[in-house]
């Protein structure tokens, strides 16, 4: 196991170190509410070149972000969902199999009977206001 602190102002340098240990494009964050997991998505979509502004998408469930013309982010926030079904109603697995797209996944503890085996999981904890631990399976 990965494990890196840093402070919140600091998540721009641990980017690199990230992507050294990531090996799946299926990546699911973990850590409780307010931990810093869209703020870890929206640094690691801009390391990856998307002009898009990422954002929470607990409402739309999913936002899709362009890193180039053949390549996309897709940024899941499941908290809202009442159960497996309805990802399976929104097409969820299809996400999973797109060629040349990135899938990151908040709250996939929602769907944990879909999720793939080939992904990877990142786990926030909150060690105070402003650090934060990093851990990379």
């Amino acid at each position: 196991m990965f494990k890196i602190e840093y402070r919140l102002s600091e998540i721009q340098q641990i980017i690199p170190d990230i992507f050294k240990k990531i090996k799946s494009n299926i990546i699911i964050f973990d850590g409780e509410m307010g931990s810093g997991k869209t703020t870890l998505i929206k640094q690691i979509s801009k390391y990856l070149g998307s002009k898009d502004e990422a954002s929470s998408p607990t409402f739309s469930i999913v936002n899709e972000y362009y890193i180039n013309d053949n390549q996309k982010i897709y940024h899941f926030d499941l908290y809202r969902l009442k159960d497996e079904f309805e990802a399976l109603d929104f097409g969820i697995e299809e996400y999973f199999s797109e060629p040349n797209a990135y899938v990151f996944i908040e709250w996939a503890d929602k769907i944990p009977n879909l999720i793939p085996e080939n992904s990877q999981k990142i786990r926030i904890i909150v060690e105070n206001s402003e650090t934060r631990i990093l851990e990379i399976d």
